[in-house]
């Protein structure tokens, strides 16, 4: 058997190769390119054909009717565009009546679906280093999906959101990130280890079996986010095995993808607020500030870019309110307080604005879709 050779794997990565435990010579790689909004590494949802094939049903065709290659599954590190994935999660829910479809998905996919950024946790000294590398590099390979992690007094709160325009598909996305996430967890930190509830933007399911089968954990449904709870505590284990090197190696991989992705300024803006707008200050000023930058800049910044601060809060508002009264049961009034609204009545005119619906029209026009 081969042993491994940390040399040589630290010069597959340099080479833009998986840096495995190298029991096979691997193959010649693909030149490694930063993606641009709107766009998201193939990842974790690689697993879509193999799921779909112990449904009975060859994937190709799906694939295909999404508006995809099915060449591109054969390669994680596939980018494809987040409408023809989103279409594809939505023919694959219809076609197998299986509503929790990306959950099964994610189940399938492990840490090293999460290609330089799962190296990169591998390789971290301690489960919140790993954490960090996962929240701070995932733009690098995902323009769609976008992580935070907030503490709160001794627990620890990792939560996933998809921020573009159409959100037709992100409850699918966004839990199989939860259940690659838990997977990844329990690599690093043990494979008894389990999470202390985990929160769903979803009504409750008929049958909540599958989730609490994969996260060995409370699930609460009809949040207001996807959202793994876990003791803040886990956050200073160790991570055993890590490398030093092969964690210098895999940072500096990434931050070459991450300084030719070029500047998209109102793409990092709509980032920065799906993960700040609810609970956190989210004013042009607290983003200025963040940013370390003057507001007058910021406004020239986003200008420049054909947008504007109170236009891109504005989208950012109507697309978390249409995915909950979309896809939970949560009240009104709880989701004019999770946006930031003093009253509902304030959410209410806001939301006409935006749809020319009140929200209670518009969660039973889609509910009876």
């Amino acid at each position: 058997m081969m042993r491994y050779n940390s040399r040589r794997a630290v010069q597959n990565i340099r080479s833009g190769l998986d840096a495995s435990f190298l029991i096979q010579p691997p193959p010649q790689a693909k030149p490694r390119r930063a993606i641009p909004p709107g766009y998201i590494h193939l990842g974790v949802s690689k697993e879509i054909a193999p799921t779909l094939r112990d449904f009975g049903i060859e994937p190709n065709s799906l694939i295909r009717e999404a508006g995809l290659d099915p060449s591109l599954f054969d390669d994680g590190k596939s980018v494809v565009a987040f409408t023809a994935l989103a279409r594809l999660y939505a023919l694959c829910v219809a076609q197998t009546r299986c509503p929790h479809f990306g959950l099964l998905v994610g189940r399938r996919a492990t840490i090293l679906s999460l290609d330089l950024i799962g190296r990169l946790m591998q390789h971290s000294e301690t489960i919140g280093a790993a954490v960090d590398a996962l929240v701070s590099n995932l733009g690098v390979q995902d323009r769609v999906v976008v992580a935070s992690l907030d503490v709160t007094d001794d627990m620890a709160l990792l939560t996933y959101a998809a921020y573009q325009r159409d959100n037709s598909s992100a409850q699918q996305i966004t839990e199989a990130a939860l259940a690659v996430t838990v997977n990844a967890l329990r690599t690093l930190s043990g494979f008894d280890w389990r999470p202390t509830e985990v929160l769903l933007p979803r009504a409750a399911p008929a049958e909540a079996g599958p989730y609490r089968h994969h996260f060995k954990a409370p699930v609460r449904f009809n949040q207001e986010s996807a959202t793994v709870v876990f003791p803040a505590g886990d956050l200073k284990r160790k991570v055993a095995g890590a490398d030093p090197l092969l964690r210098a190696m895999v940072e500096e991989q990434l931050q070459r993808l991450r300084g030719h992705a070029g500047s998209d300024f109102p793409d990092d803006i709509r980032r920065l607020l799906r993960t700040r707008i609810m609970g956190r200050r989210s004013s042009a000023s607290d983003m200025a500030e963040l940013l370390a930058i003057d507001r007058r800049t910021l406004s020239r910044r986003l200008r420049d870019g054909g947008s504007g601060y109170r236009t891109l809060t504005n989208e950012i508002r109507f697309e978390i309110a249409r995915q909950l009264l979309e896809d939970t049961d949560v009240r009104l009034g709880e989701i004019a307080a999770a946006l930031g609204y003093s009253e509902a009545s304030a959410f209410t005119r806001a939301f006409r604005r935006w749809s020319g619906r009140t929200p209670t029209a518009w969660r039973t026009a889609t509910g009876e879709a």
